[in-house]
This record gives structure tokens, sequence and C-alpha cells, in this order.
């Protein structure tokens, strides 16, 4: 989607103009991932607008791939306004304006499974699952038992406006005990799935999937991986919007699953990643360098636990600031 960001703090009624950005689950993460020096390919729909050609053409200046993006003449690119979210709350509004967009016509038939399958991993959200029943088709589909099919991640993504009954709970975990690799919010597993008692009730509703990251706000996130449980702490981060860290998140573990490092270190590569998203107003941050992030990553316990890093962090010119104690 094409996402409008307020140009002064308020309410939606009270905003007299917006900045254009570009916002969506997958087309974040593909960015992120392209940044961090991956092949990354896109695949979706928009429409044959001018909203449309921004979307492209942004997602492609990222360095992504977007040759298999089919533009949909009779359907609109969605989009959304946001207002500027509470530092303290993070209270915001969010107005979508996405029913019938190109994007909800997704179905098995006019999408190129071909492209889509190409990669070693294929990342979905369970956005998509609620934006029509063709998409909840692709979705079944895709991650359905098949021969040498990708590894599939799958965001959970719960936003319980997206499902109007107890239905939507039940797919999301259906679809997540399918893949591989899962990123679920201990906050989501509450409010969808009634799971209560920290990860390890999270990881026993989600026995499945060889990778399970609950991801627990400020205080970090842990990764279960066959009898191995791990949790490493977030960073501290003046914050400037939450919009978007998720993705990144997702994008940082995604980055280190495929250069094979190890679970810890995908853990704070995804906690690195989330901080440049948690340090700018919109959906998309720079990452940071790949020798940085690795830099960084490689810290002790105790230096890596007083890092406190803020807008601008990423920049190669600036060096993270240390929370100092009296």
């Amino acid at each position: 989607m094409v996402a409008f960001l307020p140009s002064r703090p308020g309410r939606l009624a009270d905003v007299p103009s917006f900045d254009r950005a570009i916002g969506g689950a997958e087309s974040n993460v593909a960015c992120v991932l392209a940044a961090a020096g991956h092949a990354v390919r896109w695949v979706s729909r928009v429409g044959a607008d001018g909203f449309g050609d921004h979307l492209v053409d942004t997602v492609a200046s990222h360095g992504v791939d977007v040759s298999a993006v089919h533009r949909d003449p009779a359907r609109p690119t969605g989009v959304y306004f946001r207002t500027a979210g509470d530092r303290a709350t993070d209270a915001h509004e969010v107005a979508y304006y996405r029913a019938g967009s190109a994007a909800s016509a997704m179905t098995v038939e006019n999408v190129d499974l071909a492209a889509v399958r190409a990669g070693r991993i294929l990342h979905l959200s369970g956005i998509t699952a609620a934006l029509s029943d063709g998409c909840l088709a692709l979705m079944r589909e895709l991650t359905a038992p098949r021969p040498a099919r990708p590894l599939i991640s799958f965001d959970v993504n719960y936003r319980a406006g997206l499902w109007p009954d107890a239905d939507g709970a039940r797919v999301l975990r259906d679809l997540a005990r399918r893949s591989d690799l899962v990123f679920v919010g201990e906050d989501e597993a509450e409010h969808a799935w009634g799971v209560t008692g920290g990860p390890a009730a999270v990881r026993e509703t989600l026995p499945e999937p060889a990778v399970l990251v609950v991801k627990q706000g400020e205080r970090g996130a842990t990764a279960f991986t066959g009898p191995t449980t791990t949790f490493v702490p977030a960073l501290h981060v003046d914050v400037v919007a939450t919009v978007g860290a998720g993705d990144a998140f997702a994008a940082g573990f995604l980055s280190a699953t495929l250069r094979e490092l190890p679970v810890p270190a995908r853990l704070r590569h995804g906690h690195l990643a989330a901080a440049a998203a948690l340090t700018v107003p919109g959906d998309l941050a720079a990452p940071p360098s790949r020798d940085t992030a690795d830099r960084l990553a490689a810290l002790d316990d105790d230096t890596w636990g007083r890092l406190r890093l803020g807008p601008g962090w990423t920049r190669a010119e600036q060096a993270p600031e240390e929370e100092r104690t009296p």
C-alpha cells in the first residue's frame, strides 16, 4: 500500500497534510533484506495508477526485483493514513482504504507461483490471508507440503480489525503450523489464541514449526529451535514510531538465517534491524550496514545491554551511543 504520514501530531480530523511513503508487511521485509545485500523478489498486485507507479518504483529503488508484480487495470492500489503515535502509549489512528484493492484480488490462478517459489526463503504474512478468500486460498497453496518447497517464513501479524469473527485466529494458527519459521508477538498470541504464560506457552500452541520466534516487545525475543530455547534482550532505543519494527525484525532475522549465523546472532540482527525502524517515522528505515550489524551483534552481553540507539544511528559516520550509568 501507499502510506500517508502526518505532517504534524494530532487527530486525523485535524492533520492538514500528509507525506507520501510506502507500507506493507511483505514489501517492508523485501526492502530491508535487499538493503542488507540479498537478492530479493517481491510478488504482488498493484493498480495501474499513479500510486501503483510510486509503489513499484520505490520498492525497486531499494534493490528489489519487481518483475513479477502485476498491474491491475480494474482495481486501485490500496492506501492508508495514520497519525503520529504517542511515544508514551503508542496510541495512533489508522484509516485503511484497501477493500477491493489490486492486492486483495490475488489468487492461485493469477499469481506467478514459479516466481514465488524460486527463492531459498518464501516470506508470507497473515495480513495477506485476511484480504480476501482468493488471498487465503493462495496462502494455503503456498504453505501446503510439497517436495523441494522453499523454507516458508510466516509472520502471524494478527490484526483484529481484519478478522471480524473467531475464524481469523484459527486460520492464522493453521497457516503457522504449516510453516517452517514463524514470527509471532507474545501479545498477538494472547489476543488471537488466548495464550498466556509466556513464550513456552506459545510454543505449546505451535509445536510444528522448526523455528518459532516469539517477540516480547521491549524485553526481547525468544527463539525455539528443536529442543533449544534462546532468549536475547532487546536494545534500548529512543523510539520515534513503532510501525514497521516487526517487519524489520523479521528481515534482520531472515538475513542472518540466509547467512547461516547461529541463533543468538539471528536474534541480535533482528533487534538491530528493528532498532533502525523504531528510530524513523515511516515504515522503512535503512538498516545498519552488514559490517556494523556484525560488529554490534558480536558484542559481549554487558556491552550489548548498555547500547542505546537513537535517530540517525545507522549512518556509518555516527557511532551508537552507549547508555551511561552513574
